[in-house]
């Protein structure tokens, strides 16, 4: 269920805001969004793996947390993102 090296290499090429970033807020929220995509199918299809369910809803809160934060510090940065990753419809 982790991600993939070169899959989060691909990520962070199309999120970083400066040419060394691998830690800003939108590379971490692309990932988690990667992660809880693949964990949500996960689930579909072992409906009883709670101990799964549990590590989806750390990350959801984690997202949100970063998101808010983006969302406090610039709005325009904030948006860019979240119709990048189709969040929030």
């Amino acid at each position: 269920m982790a991600l993939s090296q070169e899959r989060k290499n691909e990520l962070i090429a199309t999120f970083k805001t400066h040419d060394t970033d691998t830690g800003s807020p939108e590379v971490q929220v692309a990932i988690l969004t990667e992660q809880i995509n693949t964990l949500n199918e996960h689930l579909r299809t072992h409906k009883k793996d709670h101990h799964s369910r549990r590590g989806l809803l750390k990350m959801v809160g984690s997202r949100r947390n970063l998101l808010t934060y983006l969302r406090n510090k610039d709005v325009a940065r904030y948006r860019d993102l979240v119709d990048k990753l189709g969040l929030r419809r």
